[in-house]
């Protein structure tokens, strides 16, 4: 394992939290909130000194680093990024624990949104507006792996090549800065467009700020109580469609529009997700609820954000928690098994039973009729995946029925957490207060929050790396 390569890495992960500290004590002095600058002033230094010394210690290092090495590398980021962001939350005056402090990290690090806050109002809006930029850091970072990492032709078990054709990775630098800088423009370009449709349909300028973030990011923190406290007019309500919509579809989608390329034909997959988003919303519609309110939960669900303005008094809470499972695009923030990979099984479960109707029948390999077929790889991979979910179901679902958390909300509490969604009303979960969980229940949300965004399988291949040296 090359250690070194891998902390020379981690080094340069640690200076965007400085700079989002740096930001927030600027914001801090600009309002006079001179109470809690401190902590972001401590961040910063600490944020700084760490990418720095971590730099020094890998200088000599080999900079290219194994795909299994780019996995450590994702683990690491996750509990050393979470470590910094949660030094504000600690320092802080509302007494929040250390565990709490780096469970709230690692909730807005990963978009889930369970939060050990129960009144939102209550707290410093610096805080407020942090726990947000952890929200947008940590769905920059993902895109960062799912593109540059994940998208390893030799491990490709995100699939990533089925929407997305790149020889790029961690391995290949002359294409780094490229990728970085393009992911980055057009992630910063989409979280403006969304704040500024937000201020346009009079939003207040704060909440539209940290909405921002949380949406294209498909998180779930809140800069109140409840979406039904921002979120009131239809015009409100179609910009947030507008920005659920982007979380979801493919995270080049726009790029490829600006270059006026073939959309439909390199985007099948977003095709498919909005013609099953307009099914899903048309069999649900004849229920007691707004048209747009039932439309903001569908995306919600498939975009593993979980926001809505529906409350708990509904009979479709299972129909919404199916959608979590389902998710978004492969290149996008969202979690779940994703629709393309269903679509292989199902289409392959199809096949196998033609055959044997009729032997003679020509199969349609096709996927989603577009010129890629399916191959064998990718039906275990897409197995493999399916099955992997099922079995982090049952084990964190087993560990929180022993903190007291009944059959039902421990499985759907599961499933939320396995898709990075934050628990609303419109699962029909009651409210949980997270600061009293045991700590072995935090320990283990915490772990599968993180195996939830880089999937099972990225863990078994680091014990297989780890105990299992060739």
């Amino acid at each position: 394992m090359n250690f070194k390569g891998i902390t020379y890495y981690l080094g340069l992960f640690c200076f965007p939290v400085g700079i989002l500290a740096f930001i927030n004590i600027l914001y801090s002095s600009y309002f006079d909130y001179f109470l809690s600058i401190n902590s972001y002033i401590i961040t910063l230094l600490i944020s700084v000194i760490t990418g720095v010394a971590l730099l020094l210690f890998s200088k000599e290092s080999k900079k290219n680093i194994s795909f299994l090495d780019q996995l450590v590398l994702i683990v690491l980021v996750y509990f050393l990024i979470a470590l910094l962001i949660s030094i504000p939350l600690y320092l802080s005056n509302n007494q929040v624990t250390f565990i709490n402090a780096v469970f709230e990290s690692i909730s807005g690090l990963t978009g889930t949104g369970f939060s050990v806050f129960e009144n939102i109002k209550y707290l410093d809006p610096t805080l407020i507006l942090w726990r947000s930029s952890s929200q947008w850091i940590g769905g920059l970072y993902f895109l960062f792996f799912l593109i540059l990492i994940f998208s390893n032709n030799k491990f490709n078990f995100k699939m990533n090549n089925l929407t997305f054709s790149s020889d790029g990775g961690i391995n290949f630098e002359a294409n780094v800065k490229g990728l970085l800088s393009k992911i980055f423009i057009i992630y910063s370009s989409l979280s403006l467009i969304i704040f500024l449709l937000l201020n346009f349909v009079e939003i207040r300028l704060f909440n539209s700020l940290n909405l921002s973030m949380s949406m294209i990011s498909t998180g779930g923190f809140l800069p109140t109580n409840s979406l039904n406290n921002i979120i009131k007019t239809n015009p409100q309500k179609l910009v947030f469609i507008f920005a659920l919509l982007i979380s979801i579809l493919n995270f080049f989608l726009i790029l490829n529009i600006s270059q006026k390329k073939v959309v439909l034909r390199d985007h099948k997959e977003d095709f498919y997700l909005i013609i099953f988003s307009i099914i899903f919303i048309f069999l649900i519609y004849f229920n007691n609820y707004s048209g747009l309110d039932i439309v903001i939960s569908v995306l919600s669900s498939l975009g593993n954000s979980g926001l809505s303005l529906i409350n708990s008094n509904n009979n479709l809470s299972l129909y919404f928690i199916l959608l979590t499972i389902i998710g978004g695009s492969l290149i996008s923030n969202t979690s779940g098994i994703k629709l393309i990979r269903i679509y292989i099984l199902l289409k392959t479960s199809s096949s196998e039973i033609l055959k044997l109707i009729s032997p003679n029948s020509v199969i349609n390999k096709n996927i989603f009729n577009s010129e890629r077929k399916i191959t064998n790889e990718n039906i275990r991979i897409s197995f493999l995946i399916f099955i992997s979910f099922f079995i982090s179901l049952f084990i964190l679902s087993g560990i929180l029925i022993v903190d007291k958390i009944d059959f039902e909300q421990s499985f759907k509490l599961s499933i939320l957490t396995i898709t990075n969604t934050t628990f609303s009303g419109m699962f029909g979960i009651e409210q949980m207060n997270f600061a009293n969980l045991l700590t072995t229940s935090k320990l283990s949300l915490i772990i599968f929050m993180i195996i939830g965004k880089i999937e099972l399988i990225s863990v078994f291949l680091i014990f297989k790396k780890i105990f299992y040296k060739d």
